[in-house]
């Protein structure tokens, strides 16, 4: 096992572990924000991003295999590749966007 999974399989059982790559599932801000806060309730508001490099994750996260008795979620932001730095800003974007869908101000659309 790599120091990565160990790593990852320190954390608490109930802390989803959300595996952002280019070959996961891509969803609408919409399907992010009712999965974001179902993360959020079943994480007691705890969540791990990994954000995998321009060639994805290692397949050793990809296989689905469980991690902390739990299988970890594959999920796209963009076919397209990008920076961590620019990964974590869409991240951190979608985040407020999402709480800003659920308040249902007017910054969505």
């Amino acid at each position: 096992q790599s120091l990565f999974v160990v790593t990852l399989q320190a954390h608490k059982s109930t802390t989803p572990v959300i595996l952002l790559d280019p070959f996961g599932k891509e969803m609408s801000s919409e399907e992010f924000t009712s999965n974001f806060y179902q993360w959020v309730e079943q994480g007691g508001s705890r969540i791990v991003f990994v954000i995998g490099g321009a060639e994805g994750l290692p397949d050793e996260l990809r296989s689905g295999r469980p991690l902390n008795g739990q299988n970890p979620i594959l999920y796209s932001l963009s076919q397209l590749t990008f920076t961590h730095q620019f990964a974590r800003l869409v991240l951190i974007e979608q985040i407020y966007r999402a709480s800003e869908i659920r308040k249902g101000s007017g910054y969505h659309k």
